[in-house]
């Protein structure tokens, strides 16, 4: 019997026949519009309800609402999945400018819909939420009604959300579509490789030192030379920000985030506290790892490093065989849909040129699909890249069943799903190890990824609070970013990590997401948190996937302190909620240093 062959590169035909120039799709957009106009008429007539006898009327609206949310993501995951295949495809282009008007256009009628909340009486909103129709949404309803931009008349909400699309999104859009169009030369085993950025940033795990080092190098040397450029986009795009978050009355630039990842400052707080105080055995493994390598302290371009020379290439046949076998051990569910994910043509990794430089999975909420985009050419870490996504894709799949307002979960608990996938891989993995060279190479991978959490994101978020600190009082150079991404990381490393990229503001792309400022923090939130839930699996077996799968769906109408107390029974606003997965991590990097202290 000859080996099983899975498609590397995905099928969006099954979603919309023909691409960007679909008339499946164009179908899909005229129906979207037609929603909008429906939903626009309806809040013209709708007036601040009185009594319960209206509840019709407003359920009526907000299932309106939830439909053209579930149109909006299935347009929108269609054209980034275009452009991200092909970020010249000038037919996707357009369609993204015709998408982003509808969506300013549902924005408005949104924003009106929840000031008019904002009137109804405290008394008749209780009974209201109280009601068997609307008792579902009452979550949504009341984070609706408190978030509700009560500074702002309707003709500034209106001139805001126009100004959006070709001022702020558009400055996103720019970032993305830049980064795409750049491709590098990079001299590989004696031939020079004409390389895209996404291409060249998966050199950093390379066997050798010198590709890894020129790789660096010369990503850096293209940063410096476009800088003046970058932060020109960076700058613009905090400055829209800042001048809306002013007219909202919002004058930290960290409200807003924990307002839409659901979550308390406190919580926040907390567990960067604990972080800070644990930081010395990820200092210690870096320290070790680079005499590993043969330096004295660890460089960047040598961090992502395989810590042994028997690191062999993983086909994506074998990566398959290897999801597919691990995450049937956690649950059926879960197996049956990746096997379903592979089987289907659901993932795009083919190792080819002119394709994004961003892993990412989009969902299709109408038919019940996700896509995964990554670039795989044969490392352990394109494995957990693929299972990252496909974590973020399981997720899609558990709140299929939900209605559409309550969908939508915080970027906080985004990352649970993801990082809980990589958890199942690490320990199946770890089981099966025969020799001190493979732990090592799985403790390395873990351990990179807890350098990322609790230092990399950190440092990231060091740096979002001081350059949008520093952009209230005017333009920040790119000098100057320069020198607050070095203060930043020297600060979230401990100063473990000796020449570090200055240019992590030019090349990490979410400082430039334009729907979430500040998406750092929401990682290292689902990172722990997914640990916690990891340790909960392992006490209960196979019966844990029906409560992973409550907490998924659960996601999405809940704070995340509410959500790890019901399913969890944790208050994560205490510090000894995070030194649980902390101590997990401190074990992991233990564990290296007594297997290489010889």
């Amino acid at each position: 019997m000859g080996k099983i062959s899975y498609p590397k590169v995905w099928n969006l035909d099954q979603v919309f026949m023909g691409g960007g120039k679909s008339s499946q799709f164009s179908d899909h957009i005229n129906r979207l519009e037609d929603l909008v106009y429906e939903l626009e008429g309806s809040v013209t007539s709708f007036i601040t309800p009185l009594s319960t006898n209206e509840v019709i009327k407003v359920v009526h609206l907000i299932e309106n609402i939830g439909n053209i949310r579930l149109y909006l993501s299935q347009a929108t995951s269609f054209i980034t999945c275009l452009l991200a295949q092909n970020p010249k495809d000038q037919d996707a282009a357009s369609l993204r400018g015709k998408i982003a008007q509808i969506e300013s256009r549902f924005e408005k009628e949104l924003s009106k819909v929840k000031k008019i909340f904002t009137y109804t009486k405290e008394e008749v909103w209780e009974r209201l939420l109280e009601t068997e129709e609307l008792k579902e949404y009452r979550f949504i309803l009341n984070e609706w009604r408190e978030n509700a931009d009560k500074n702002l008349s309707e003709e500034e909400l209106n001139l805001i959300s126009d100004l959006m699309v070709d001022g702020y999104h558009a400055w996103g859009q720019f970032y993305n579509d830049l980064v795409s169009s750049i491709n590098v030369k990079i001299l590989i085993n004696g031939k020079d490789e004409n390389l895209s950025v996404g291409q060249a940033i998966n050199l950093r795990s390379h066997p050798n030192e010198e590709v890894r080092k020129e790789a660096h190098y010369v990503l850096e040397s293209i940063w410096k030379e476009k800088e003046e450029l970058f932060s020109k986009i960076i700058n613009h795009i905090a400055g829209f920000r800042i001048q809306v978050n002013n007219q909202r009355g919002i004058k930290n630039a960290i409200e807003d985030p924990l307002k839409k990842n659901r979550m308390k400052e406190e919580t926040l707080h907390t567990m960067w506290k604990v972080i800070s105080k644990y930081k010395q055995p990820f200092s210690n493994y870096l320290k070790r790892k680079a005499e590993m390598i043969g330096g004295s302290s660890m460089k960047s371009y040598n961090f992502w490093a395989p810590v042994t020379k028997s690191n062999q290439e993983i086909k994506f046949e074998e990566a398959v065989t290897l999801i597919t076998e691990h995450f049937s051990q956690f649950g059926t569910e879960l197996e049956g849909f990746v096997k379903k994910a592979f089987d289907e043509g659901w993932i795009e990794a083919e190792d080819r040129p002119n394709k994004s430089a961003i892993p990412f999975c989009a969902g299709f909420p109408l038919t019940c699909e996700s896509r995964v985009f990554m670039t795989f050419n044969g490392t352990f870490l394109n494995v957990l890249t693929l299972v990252h996504e496909l974590g973020h894709a399981f997720h899609n799949h558990a709140m299929r069943s939900v209605n559409g307002l309550n969908k939508r979960y915080p970027l906080s608990i985004a990352e649970t799903a993801s990082t809980f996938s990589e958890m199942i891989i690490f320990d199946a993995a770890m089981k099966k190890t025969k020799s001190k060279e493979e732990k090592l190479i799985i403790l390395d991978e873990k351990l990179k990824r807890s350098v990322m959490n609790f230092m990399n994101i950190h440092s990231r978020f060091l740096f979002e609070q001081r350059f949008y600190k520093e952009r209230n009082g005017g333009i920040v150079s790119a000098h100057r970013l320069n020198q607050l991404m070095e203060e930043s990381i020297n600060e979230a490393y401990a100063g473990s990590l000796e020449q570090p990229s200055i240019y992590s503001w030019v090349w990490t792309p979410h400082y430039y997401i334009t729907q979430s400022p500040f998406y750092n923090f929401p990682y290292t939130f689902g990172y722990l948190f997914a640990l916690s839930i990891y340790a909960k699996a392992k006490e209960k077996g196979k019966d844990f996937e029906k409560y992973y799968l409550a907490l998924l769906r659960d996601s999405g109408s809940m704070t995340v302190e509410n959500l790890v107390m019901k399913h969890l029974g944790e208050d994560i606003t205490s510090e000894e909620f995070w030194e649980k997965g902390m101590k997990l991590c401190v074990k992991d990097a233990e564990e290296f240093l007594k297997l290489t202290s010889s």
